[in-house]
């Protein structure tokens, strides 16, 4: 049985002389990468940025463990921005396929909107103008909400990608055997597009990580807020946004190889179904 994605699908694998120029363009690259850093290293060393004044605070227990919390409110931000964001977005997704015209015309509409504005603007909007609604949300909520909201409108295109992708075959064979529209759709449709697009829905969760570091707009105590709390405490700019800097990139790489991983085991456990 074929456990191929779509990822596969796409990119062939190289042959010998491929694989042999992907390595002469590695190693040039990492050659580059690290005559790069050398010329940065050694400039933060003219310039006295390798004092230990901007670093040995990182030593302290009291300094990791503020950073920690911030990263902990940055990934419940993330998060639960993301499940808003992948149930918006299947709503919207099953509104973008509907027969009603309507219905599917103000789905597309929400979709447009949602992925042309600014994450910043919605953020304001929550900041600025729910208030005055009444509507008194905490520092938590006004940065997970705007942040789903500007993402769901990805996710629903990316799902229907997914559902489309779906032979058309499988559908015509279950309707045949008395399936309705709806078990079709949750049992032979969805989660096969749903193995399609897990790629792309961890790039889009990566995408949302990233747009929580607008939460100090909204006095969010998330990980960058919390790093501009220590640049203003140890007079450390460049120090402590390399340190946050790193960590974003792990985090970034992990939910990388996560995403990776996910794919693999649900195409495999696709093809045993399927078998």
């Amino acid at each position: 049985m074929n456990t191929s994605s779509i990822r596969d699908a796409l990119y062939e694998s190289p042959g010998p002389r491929a694989k042999r120029r992907v390595r002469f363009f590695t190693l040039l690259a990492l050659i580059g990468i690290a005559a790069l850093l050398y010329v940065i290293i050694h400039q933060f060393d003219i310039t006295g940025q390798l004092g230990a004044k901007y670093w040995s605070f990182f030593a302290r227990y009291t300094t990791w463990r503020f950073l920690g919390q911030g990263l902990l409110v940055t990934v419940e931000v993330a998060l639960t921005a993301a499940l808003i964001a992948f149930a918006m977005g299947f709503l919207l997704m099953r509104g973008r396929l509907s027969p009603v015209l309507i219905v599917r015309g103000i789905s597309t509409a929400l979709i447009e909107f949602t992925r042309g504005v600014p994450t910043l603007l919605f953020i304001y909007f929550f900041f600025l103008v729910v208030p005055q609604m009444g509507w008194k949300l905490s520092a938590f909520w006004k940065i997970t909400f705007p942040v789903a909201i500007s993402a769901c409108g990805v996710v629903a295109e990316a799902l229907r990608s997914g559902v489309n992708a779906v032979p058309k075959g499988q559908t015509e064979a279950a309707l045949s055997l008395g399936l309705t529209n709806l078990r079709l759709f949750y049992k032979i449709v969805f989660p096969q597009a749903l193995r399609y697009v897990i790629p792309t829905l961890i790039a889009e969760l990566v995408i949302v990580l990233k747009d929580t570091t607008f939460a100090y707009v909204v006095n969010c105590a998330d990980l960058m807020q919390n790093a501009r709390v220590l640049i203003s405490n140890y007079d450390a700019l460049l120090s402590i946004y390399l340190v946050v800097a790193v960590i974003y990139i792990l985090i970034n790489y992990l939910l990388n190889k996560a995403s990776d991983r996910l794919a693999r085991r649900m195409n495999r456990s696709g093809a045993k179904t399927a078998a």
